[in-house]
């Protein structure tokens, strides 16, 4: 019995060094990783900082004029939420709808092209209308003829649909899921070499019969980085107060 309680006991030791020395190899390799990732959001941060920072620059700037937006285009400079301003004539028989919601309502957002003197056309994000006034009809006054000058935001042309849950266009139905210039314009009969690579999303000026509601712009830049960074940080602290109690308590 005495031969076999030492052989239990032998059979121990090297399972127990074993462990000890899995230990200290873990223990630096998860501290690097988690101030690791706490070091890339402190950088995340700065970098979600200087965008909104960049933003908040450009939407309450002078609008630039539809060559000056050009210019930026062709620089590859950004022009995303830029304040801009066109002049033309609404095309009011070729506007296209982006389902949306606004302010708790499901409906549409009116994409009409502005028909520039240059003959150039430049769709413009109207504003929003219900469900149900979807058909020009149930909105007659807001149909703007003659010359018009509209101000808002410039937006960026996207080249391909946004994500895998984003459904396709429903070009049959008039209804687009994502903005599409490319479709948009083809479906309208204008020829894409005319048509402008950018939006511009209207203000919330007012127009004849209140519809649609410009001004729908929706600007969402969550800026958590700070939090992530701390609770890197402190599971870092929390491991290394972990790995000092049990050092401390093996040289007791």
């Amino acid at each position: 019995m005495r031969v076999r309680a030492r052989l239990s006991v032998n059979n121990m030791r090297p399972l127990g060094r074993g462990r000890k020395i899995a230990a200290w190899i873990f223990f630096p390799i998860a501290l690097a990783i988690l101030l690791s990732l706490g070091t890339w959001q402190v950088q995340r941060l700065a970098w979600k900082e200087g965008l909104i920072a960049s933003i908040e620059e450009r939407r309450h700037a002078d609008p630039l004029d539809v060559p000056q937006i050009e210019a930026l285009v062709a620089e590859g400079k950004p022009i995303d939420y830029r304040a801009a301003r066109a002049s033309g004539r609404f095309l009011n028989d070729k506007e296209r709808h982006f389902f949306a919601t606004f302010e708790g309502r499901s409906g549409f957002y009116i994409y009409t092209p502005l028909a520039l003197s240059d003959g150039r056309y430049l769709f413009v994000n109207r504003g929003f209308v219900p469900y149900e006034m979807k058909d020009q009809q149930t909105r007659t006054a807001g149909l703007l003829d003659g010359a018009q000058t509209v101000t808002g935001l410039a937006r960026q042309k996207l080249t391909e649909k946004p994500g895998s849950l984003v459904p396709e266009n429903d070009l049959a139905k008039d209804i687009f899921y994502w903005k599409d210039l490319d479709a948009m314009a083809e479906t309208v009969g204008l020829d894409q070499e005319k048509v402008l690579p950018f939006f511009l999303d209207a203000d919330a000026t007012l127009v004849n019969g209140g519809w649609p509601v410009g001004g729908v712009t929706q600007i969402e830049m969550p800026n958590n980085h700070l939090q992530y960074a701390v609770t890197w940080y402190g599971l870092a602290a929390a491991l290394m107060v972990v790995g000092g109690m049990a050092l401390f308590r093996r040289k007791d």
